[in-house]
């Protein structure tokens, strides 16, 4: 005669932990030799698709330096597999792996499934965890920067300024500690101010306002923060762009200035958002150019949130 079953407990002992970040998995190899880690699980939470980036090693002994890139969209869309429609892939992320960076492309929450400042802690998860396992990737911890695009320009000036402000911006996604200080910025078209968007964008289905979520929109703004010690910035920014005006740049520069840090602006003339109206390779070589001084060049305590 068969027993009767046990009572069903839910969670699952074995599901009943908190969620732990599995190591990477072996790379594939590409043909042009570079190690390929594809959906590398960088954070996990019941009710949340895993947070995943993809990340490609030039080949080449020694670890190297790495880009993490941070895809825009409004925080309400967008694909670490895919840079705006007016950059190849190959332009974008060849171009880095060519110039010997690793390049990490990384997903987060989009403000629909988390407000602010989920984002950011999913930014800083990656680095954590980029960080943690670097000796297992081949890269170097102590050299990572962070490039982005529109919200993703915005949250790489975020990551870029926020090196040291403590858990609530740093939050506890995946390797809940570590250092998440970047060693150099480009942000290409990102929102500075938070506070000038909401009255910019007059659409009543303001993304901005979704993404912030009742967080005063000054929390949420690289200006607030620009007064302190920073990475150097490079803004790159179309003078015609009507998503996210040229000003937002320029005032996180002269900001980041007056502080006594180093900040390039390059203004892109009569080029709208994404740089429609613009030849995008001069620009990406020129930010290439840019983190390649920045992560390559030898080693100087120059800035607190960069620790040797």
């Amino acid at each position: 005669m068969e027993s009767e079953p046990g009572p069903i407990t839910w969670p699952p002992p074995e599901l009943a932990v908190a969620p732990v970040q599995l190591p990477p998995a072996a790379p594939a190899s590409g043909a042009d030799g570079a190690r390929r880690y594809d959906g590398l699980s960088y954070a996990t939470n019941s009710g949340y698709r895993p947070r995943l980036l993809d990340l490609s090693v030039p080949a080449g002994a020694g670890p190297v330096p790495v880009v993490v890139w941070i895809h825009g969209g409004a925080w309400m869309e967008g694909d670490r597999r895919y840079p705006p429609p007016t950059v190849s892939a190959d332009l974008l992320f060849g171009s880095l792996l060519r110039a010997g960076l690793a390049v990490a492309t990384i997903d987060y929450r989009h403000a629909r499934e988390a407000p602010f400042p989920a984002q950011l802690h999913d930014v800083k998860a990656a680095i954590r965890y980029l960080r943690h396992y670097a000796g297992t990737l081949g890269i170097d911890g102590t050299r990572i920067g962070v490039w982005g695009e529109s919200a993703g320009g915005h949250l790489a000036a975020l990551a870029g300024l926020t090196g040291a402000a403590g858990p609530a911006l740093d939050g506890t996604e995946g390797i809940a500690e570590g250092d998440t200080s970047v060693a150099a910025v480009v942000d290409w078209y990102g929102v500075a101010d938070l506070e000038s968007l909401l009255t910019e964008w007059s659409d009543p289905g303001n993304p901005a306002v979704t993404f912030l979520g009742g967080t005063p929109a000054a929390a949420a703004s690289p200006v607030t923060y620009a007064h302190t010690p920073a990475p150097p910035f490079l803004l790159i920014h179309g003078t015609a762009d009507t998503v996210v005006p040229f000003a937002h740049s320029e005032r996180l520069a002269e900001l980041l200035r007056a502080a006594g840090n180093d900040a390039e602006v390059v203004p892109v003339p009569g080029a709208e958002h994404i740089f429609l109206n613009a030849d995008p390779a001069p620009l990406v070589a020129r930010s290439v150019a840019f983190l390649v001084h920045h992560l390559r060049r030898p080693r100087a305590r120059t800035w607190p949130y960069c620790p040797a």
